[in-house]
């Protein structure tokens, strides 16, 4: 298959090449209908630019045992609210979420003013970036809430008040909750925390929370659903302490609401 888009995109150089491209494409699909695959995957790569050929044919072999110095493997970045016991927001980012059904898991290090806010007040936004917020999710990271504040995660530890203010996002009241949620970004979840505690070693904090409300940039919502576009949403990644964002489709679920074209001659 690989070859054959190579074939593809030499030949489309040409405006003969790209007549040529129509007619055998047109011919292999009557012969196999896998090829609307590779019509999808010539579009892709020529949207998203060449693949990350970084894992090519030369790498193999057995497994090594390693000692990273963390494990972010790619993780979503978010953006969490919280209430500080003066009313003001307060705003970190973090990486280490998850959602089941409707309950979201968060954890974070013991000593931030997120964990004392969890564990006083019973709420919170999980607001969601997208890749052109990463300046402004790093540059969070280098500021704390905490007076007396102390470098956590490697990164510096700057009191800041107002963390909108200093790097340039905009406070958006919720529907439910009292801290502010963050306008910029494409989705909003407001959370009522149901639990806070250590972990088990007592170096972090799990907090279990219910979803109350979740607000949505329109122009990734499919039209007349709730349903989040996935062709559209593209979230902000944390790889090993690098962003990153999503690259084309390259498959689908079989139980998904949102079935593609792509998706369908996959299966």
């Amino acid at each position: 298959m690989q070859s054959l888009l190579s074939v593809l995109v030499l030949g489309a150089l040409t405006t003969k090449g790209m007549e040529d491209i129509s007619m055998t494409m047109e011919s292999l699909w009557c012969e196999n209908s896998r090829m609307s695959t590779i019509k999808n995957e010539l579009h892709d790569s020529v949207q998203t630019g060449p693949l990350d050929e970084s894992l090519d044919e030369e790498q193999g072999g057995d497994h090594i045992d390693i000692t990273p110095g963390m494990l972010y493997y790619g993780n979503t970045v978010t953006l969490l609210s919280t209430l500080n016991a003066d009313g003001s927001t307060n705003l970190a980012p973090m990486s280490s979420t998850w959602a089941l059904g409707n309950t979201i898991v968060l954890g974070m290090g013991l000593g931030s003013q997120t964990a004392q806010n969890l564990a006083e007040r019973d709420e919170a936004v999980l607001n969601l970036p997208g890749p052109e917020l990463w300046r402004q999710v790093e540059s969070l990271g280098d500021m704390t809430g905490v007076r007396h504040a102390r470098r956590q995660h490697g990164h510096g530890s700057i009191a800041v008040s107002d963390k909108f203010a200093a790097v340039g996002l905009t406070p958006e009241r919720a529907e439910s909750v009292h801290c502010m949620m963050v306008a910029e970004a494409g989705l909003q979840l407001e959370l009522h925390i149901v639990s806070c505690r250590p972990d088990v070693q007592n170096s972090f904090v799990i907090a279990q929370a219910q979803v109350l409300h979740v607000h949505a940039d329109p122009r990734i919502v499919l039209p007349g659903t709730s349903h989040v576009d996935p062709r559209r949403w593209k979230p902000l990644i944390y790889n090993f302490r690098h962003y990153h964002t999503l690259t084309a489709q390259v498959g689908e679920s079989g139980i998904t609401e949102t079935p593609t074209t792509l998706g369908a001659h996959m299966r």
